[in-house]
């Protein structure tokens, strides 16, 4: 199994959390959709003999695309590689974008799950994160897209400043209220070069309360568990049966290429990356070439990845793989350092299996970050 991912780099305006690559001027969007089809031909050599069984259109805002666009895109996806006839075939939209008439052509592109970034309900909300959408956009979009699809997902944020239980209660109640089957909830986070870190340094807005979104997050996952999400991935939540399996094949370390400028890509031994400029990646793959760097990893790179990916998800980690794919000094190595978090019950065995345990759900990056191995080689 393995996918593609295509990053769209536009977007109306900059939401003020984003540090993504993208740009607010439409002008080389004809171009840059040219020069994915082109980049798609150039790599179909990747992955020659896998099956792909999952695309994914993120950026940026992959619902500025028209239809016309989407088909071309997803032409040169089946002239140049072997997609399974079930592909999941997803596209990230904002609510704005999204009519009826809209929605209809992408479902008759192909497109069959949407991922619509709401964010949140809440007027104040949305103005202090600069969305581009109205709370009535959000709801009259989700009005219409259960008319075309039933693979939805959306996005929520948590630990907002000002973001009271009431109105985070408000939000997962609205949610439910379209029996979406997949939410994707993600804390606030601050990230250097933005225009939220900004404003928080100039104290225009309160800073970003860890506590408080921890307590988010714990409400949120009591809540949507009593309403038969399973909590699958730290961000994410599904109903039986709508797993992202884009996502999900990232977190199991299976191979994809990243399409567009700034785009990633993974081997199971190296990852690359596009470089981030519109203008540069078009004008180079205008000439035959794809202006990457790459990375090749090393055996204690590919444990890192695996016990911190692993440690997000309900599958956890392997001690048996952990032994049988980096060694047995890594194993020794991940039980050593596990001890005192399982004494305090952040973690726990099932089995050969280390979990994340309820309590540690929140930390888990953190509690990773410290069964880490510098260099064992």
């Amino acid at each position: 199994m393995s996918g593609i991912y295509l990053h769209i780099p536009f977007c109306k305006q900059a939401c003020h959390y984003c540090d993504f690559h993208f740009s607010t001027s439409l002008k080389n969007k004809h171009a840059l959709v040219k020069a994915l089809i082109t980049e798609l031909t150039l790599r179909r050599d990747e992955l020659a003999n896998e099956v792909v069984k999952t695309v994914y259109f993120g950026g940026g805002t992959p619902s500025l695309l028209d239809s016309a666009e989407i088909n071309e895109i997803l032409n040169s996806v089946s002239r140049n590689y072997r997609l399974h006839p079930k592909a999941e075939i997803t596209l990230e939209a904002n609510p704005d974008d999204l009519t009826a008439d809209k929605l209809k052509q992408f479902k008759n592109s192909g497109i069959n799950r949407l991922s619509i970034g709401i964010q949140s309900f809440y007027e104040e909300d949305l103005r202090l994160m600069n969305r581009a959408h109205s709370e009535q956009e959000a709801l009259n979009c989700l009005d219409e897209a259960s008319v075309f699809f039933t693979n939805i997902s959306i996005d929520l944020i948590y630990g907002i400043p000002g973001m009271g239980e009431d109105r985070l209660n408000y939000n997962i109640e609205k949610a439910l209220s379209f029996k979406i089957p997949h939410i994707s909830a993600y804390a606030l986070t601050v990230e250097p070069k933005t225009a939220l870190h900004s404003f928080i340094s100039k104290g225009l807005i309160d800073p970003v309360d860890d506590e408080q979104a921890n307590k988010h997050f714990m409400i949120m996952l009591d809540k949507l568990e009593q309403h038969d999400f399973i909590h699958y991935e730290l961000s994410n939540f599904g109903k039986k049966g709508f797993f992202s399996k884009n996502n999900t094949a990232y977190w199991q370390q299976k191979k994809y290429i990243g399409i567009g400028p700034s785009a990633h890509s993974y081997n199971g031994r190296e990852r690359s990356w596009n470089v981030a400029n519109n203008a540069i990646y078009i004008k180079k793959i205008n000439t035959g070439e794809c202006p990457s760097e790459k990375e090749v990893l090393s055996l204690t790179d590919r444990y890192n990845e695996y016990v911190m990916t692993g440690l997000r998800t309900k599958w956890g980690v392997s001690l048996k793989k952990v032994a049988e794919s980096f060694g047995e000094k890594h194993c020794e190595y991940l039980v050593k350092q596990a001890e005192k978090y399982i004494l305090d019950n952040y973690l726990y065995l099932d089995g050969d299996t280390l979990l994340i345990a309820k309590k540690g759900k929140f930390l888990s990056d953190g509690i990773a970050s410290d069964l880490f191995l510098l260099n064992l080689e």
